[in-house]
């Protein structure tokens, strides 16, 4: 099928030919205007759409599809003419139900014609068609496999296997029913009609999705599907579907401001959709997403970005460089962060001219140890915070002269790997050449010079009592535990996570001691 899609500013109306893909998704966010160039599309296609929309088929019982080859309409013609079903039915789901029954009536009669009248011993070989309504049942029946579905006087009536109570559609739940009619609608869609689905997600569980709209696709493989919807999610279950992103419309001029979209490099089409839907700058973070203390702690900070996990450093600066690069077709800026581990300032400076964020602390946990974060806290608990940081301080500096020759070596190694990463990626005439260039690099790094450079920064943080270069500095994963923060603020319970979730319950509040940890923390990047 080939579609004419909606002017866009200038009047340019694209083309799109779904000979080669049946699915077309329009996303945008609420407002952007993305039902109105689904309604656009389908009258310009004609009677070869059909509409479906489980929120209005279930409970928008006033409202009526008058459009040809609508359920309503279907209904309307067959009420009109057949004295087996009602002509007073309300309710586009309902009515669906009634055509399939007409349909499995007819069926039967026809049936039994057809054996009555059958030449003796042609009878047995009269066989019982198959009906939209055994269909339904039988895929309805996949999706929820402990259903089971009876006709008893010519109603539908429903049930479980492991009881033999019975209940009629109205004691579903409303999953249950949208499948139904999910599945069931489809059916009545007339033949290469373009299927235009509203809110294909409406009272599904995510975890049946995929597989629901996979089913109904395949029952109808003569048909084109579109789909309309604000969860950015969905698009990415429908394969390598057309995606057309609605950002705006102008309903004057009939207008609209839209592209389509495909996965860009690197970013998982989840979480680019999710981006664009967003409409905010994006800040992307390391950790998991879910339990990492970066993304418990970062939304909070950066309210004013869409803040997205994805793992390790690499990806984060690969992602930020890649989502900045297609800035002309989005028009939002992407920004990352990264710990800041051992990396120098050469390194440091690099990353933030690339719009990757680094913080002038070692790593996540040393953004909890800022002085004034601890300071906050400890007032928040109505603490000496002059007496608590001094006690937080003194512990960090003591664990920190323990550490420090560790520390040194781990900073030179981290230097000397970077330096060959460099420096062997040049150009070399022969074997002989870079075999020399191998053996002088040893002594150009010098690593015995990095490492007592580094062991008299250190020694001098130590005796000048250099806390914030420390903490610049200083991996330890355990120094929440070890300084014993947690009881400095006047937290009833000394352990790490009792202080990472005071912070984060006092930014949620976002009350006064909000924004001072707030500021603290987005002034280590940089930031005001």
């Amino acid at each position: 099928m080939k579609l004419t899609l909606p002017p866009q500013p200038g009047g340019y109306t694209p083309e799109l030919d779904t000979a080669d893909n049946r699915q077309v998704i329009i996303i945008g966010a609420n407002g952007s205007g993305k039902t109105r160039f689904a309604n656009r599309l389908a009258s310009d296609i004609g009677n070869r759409a059909f509409r479906m929309s489980a929120l209005k088929a279930l409970y928008g019982k006033e409202q009526e599809d008058d459009n040809l080859g609508s359920i309503d309409s279907l209904y309307k013609d067959v009420a009109a003419k057949s004295g087996i079903i009602r002509n007073d039915i309300k309710g586009e789901f309902e009515r669906m139900l009634a055509l399939m029954l007409n349909e499995e009536m007819l069926n039967l009669i026809d049936y039994k014609y057809r054996r009555d009248s059958a030449p003796m011993g042609e009878s047995d070989e009269a066989v019982l068609p198959e009906t939209r309504l055994d269909r339904m049942i039988k895929l309805w029946q996949q999706v929820f496999p402990d259903n089971k579905v009876l006709i008893e006087s010519g109603k539908v009536i429903f049930g479980r296997e492991s009881s033999s109570d019975t209940y009629s559609s109205a004691k579903l739940s409303a999953g249950e029913r949208a499948v139904m009619y999910y599945i069931g609608a489809a059916m009545f869609a007339p033949e290469g009609a373009a299927i235009f689905v509203d809110s294909p997600d409406m009272f599904l569980h995510p975890s049946s999705i995929r597989s629901l709209w996979d089913r109904i696709e395949q029952m109808r493989s003569d048909c084109t599907f579109v789909y309309v919807t604000h969860d950015l999610s969905f698009a990415t279950t429908r394969g390598d579907g057309v995606t057309i992103w609605v950002k705006n419309c102008d309903p004057q001029r009939g207008e609209w401001d839209y592209d389509f979209l495909t996965s860009a490099d690197g970013i998982s089409e989840e979480v680019y959709f999710a981006i664009l839907g967003a409409r905010k700058p994006v800040l992307f973070i390391e950790g998991d997403g879910v339990n990492s203390i970066d993304a418990k702690l970062y939304p909070l900070i950066f309210k004013e970005y869409t803040v997205k996990s994805l793992g390790g450093c690499d990806r984060v600066i690969e992602s930020t460089r890649t989502f900045n690069s297609l800035r002309s077709f989005h028009n939002l800026d992407a920004f990352g962060i990264v710990d800041r581990d051992r990396r120098d300032e050469g390194e440091v400076s690099y990353l933030r001219g690339r719009k990757v964020l680094v913080p002038e602390v070692a790593e996540i946990e040393n953004i909890f140890m800022i002085e004034e974060v601890v300071r906050t806290v400890a007032r928040h608990f109505h603490r000496d915070e002059d007496a608590a940081f001094a006690h937080v301080k003194k512990s960090i500096l003591r664990l920190f002269e323990v550490d420090l020759r560790q520390q040194a070596l781990l900073h030179t190694r981290h230097k000397v790997k970077r330096t060959v990463e460099h420096r062997i990626d040049g150009r070399f005439a022969n074997i002989n050449k870079l075999e020399e260039h191998i053996n002088d690099l040893c002594q150009a790094i010098n690593p015995r010079g990095l490492y007592e450079g580094y062991c008299r920064d250190f020694r001098r943080y130590i005796r000048e009592e250099d806390y914030a270069s420390v903490l610049k500095v200083y991996n330890r994963k355990t120094m929440l535990s070890e300084s014993h923060v947690a009881r400095a603020c006047g937290l009833r319970k000394d352990d790490k996570d009792a202080y990472i979730r005071a912070i984060l319950s006092i930014l949620k509040e976002d009350r006064g001691d909000a924004g001072r940890i707030r500021k603290a923390i987005r002034g280590t990047f940089g930031l005001e």
